[in-house]
Parts: C-alpha cells; structure tokens; sequence
C-alpha cells in the first residue's frame, strides 16, 4: 500500500462524507486506503459504502493527536497523511504531494497550499515556531508591517511566496504527509495536547532529530476550517493551553523565568480578549 490517509471524524458526518468524496474523487495514481477514526459523542458517527474506507470507533475520545496515533497503528501504507474532515482536495493534491515527498528521504512532513473557502491562504500552512521574539513581533503587528523581513514576519513566515517550495519550521496538521517510518522514529503525536499545538509540537520534533519540514506551493487544498467546533469556549481554551504546553515542553529550561512569566501573562491576556469577544457576538457553544 502506497499511502493511508487518515482522517478524525468528530460529530461531522456530513463534512468528513465531503472530505472523503473528494479524496476518490481527486487521487488517481496511488493505492490509497482511508482510515477514519471515528470520535464523535452525538451519535453522529460515520460510515461510507467502500472498501479502501476503513472506520474504527474511538470508545473514549482523547483528543485529536491520540486519534490520528489510533488511525496511524491501524495503517498499512508506506506513508500516511493526516487530513482533517473539513477539507476538499483540488485534482490533483494528493497526487502531487505524493511525487515530490517519495524523492527525498530527508523530508519529514511536507504540507501544501491551503486554501480558506474565500480563495484566500490560510497563513497556518507555513509558520514559523513560537519563539517568545517570533510570537512577540506577531502580535505586535510588526509582522503584518514588515511582511517581507524574515526578522519579524517569522511567526506567519510571509515572506515566502505562497506558491513556491520551501523549507520551514512547520506545516498545518491539516494536511500533514510523511512517511510511517518517521512517524514513529520520533512516537507519532503528542497526546498531551488535546487540539492545537500537536502539529507544531511534531514539526519540532522532527527538525530536532535532522528532518526537513517542506511547504509545497505547487497544489493545494480548501480548509473549511472549524466545522467541528467553531465558536466553542471548549476549543478556545484548548487553543490557548496549547501554547502553554508547548512552551514547557521545549522552551522553558531555555529561557529564564520572568520571559516565562511574561510569555505565560501574554497567552493568558490573549485567551480572555478573544474568549470576551467571543462571548460579546451571541455566537458561543458551550462544547
């Protein structure tokens, strides 16, 4: 089997039947299987009349990188990608992700371009790592002033051309393509991390052990982004926990404590503004 593509279902029955449509819709020159990982809690699970999709029911559900490690030990391919549900692949996503990443061993994740339903990038295809200074210069909107200097735009890292190839310090789990041999060189994902930061969190790691983190600009995906839990205080919190946990696993013995504090008082500041904002638009869910 060339490639197991895995995607986590999570009360998106719909969604995930779209994704998957247009996975056989689109990838044409490789044996492919599709492994859903099944975590829904409203009894809106998923099912679909083929027999490259495989669907394994998550009993209790632990977050989104202990799924994809669930869909990853039940996969048979040479390589697998992590796909969210709420994607649409062009004609050739797969296809060309596949050929550019089977030439080079010393690639560990390759991502390509990522669409938002407007045309627009979604800027999280291609990020730099969190660094306090990164982080720092972003949300003092030098980044956005200085779109072009490697300096301060490190965070989005907008000074690479959407449409090119390049490496980076980390790709979007939303479309996520490495070999499993790598996938579990470096124990797959970090299930500390309930949602968000697990992509990041991998890329860190694979680029500490001497792998390449490649944004491929030449195809690209739509990302309908949030299907599952927009506007949820749920996915809120855990966006901004995230942050935390990254930092204490891989920046605090490096930093000392008052830049720690500082970065800490920053995600915290940030987390009630947008949970604030959130809740002023009348649009909130409570899961």
């Amino acid at each position: 089997m060339d490639l197991s593509i895995i995607m986590v279902n999570y009360n998106t029955s719909a969604t995930t039947r779209n994704a998957v449509e247009s996975i056989i819709n689109t990838v044409k020159k490789i044996e492919y299987e599709i492994i859903i990982v099944d975590n829904s809690t409203s009894g809106d699970s998923f099912c679909f009349a083929d027999d490259r999709v495989k669907v394994f029911d998550n009993i209790e559900n632990k977050g989104f990188g202990n799924a994809c490690n669930i869909g990853a030990n039940k996969a048979s391919g040479k390589y697998v990608l992590f796909l969210n549900s709420d994607t649409i692949l062009d004609k050739d996503t797969v296809d060309k992700a596949y050929a550019y990443i089977v030439q080079d061993d010393s690639i560990g994740a390759l991502g390509v371009r990522q669409l938002l339903p407007n045309g627009k990038l979604d800027e999280g295809c291609k990020r730099g790592f969190p660094t306090p200074m990164n982080s720092l210069y972003y949300f003092m909107g030098l980044s956005k002033k200085y779109p072009h200097s490697k300096k301060y735009a490190a965070y989005k890292q907008t000074f690479i051309d959407e449409h090119s190839v390049a490496d980076v310090d980390c790709i979007s789990g939303a479309f996520m393509l490495m070999r499993r041999e790598v996938f579990d060189f470096v124990f797959g994902f970090d299930e500390d991390y309930f949602m968000y930061g697990e992509d990041v969190d991998l890329c860190y790691r694979l680029k500490k052990n001497g792998f390449r983190i490649v944004y491929y600009g030449k195809t690209h995906f739509t990302h309908l982004k949030g299907e599952s839990g927009a506007n949820s205080l749920f996915v809120l919190k855990h966006f901004y926990k995230s942050m935390k946990i990254f930092y204490d696993k891989h920046y605090k013995q490096k930093y000392c404590f008052i830049v720690g504090l500082m970065v800490k008082l920053g995600i915290d500041l940030k987390y009630f503004l947008a949970r604030r904002a959130l809740i002023k638009k009348g649009e909130v869910k409570n899961g």
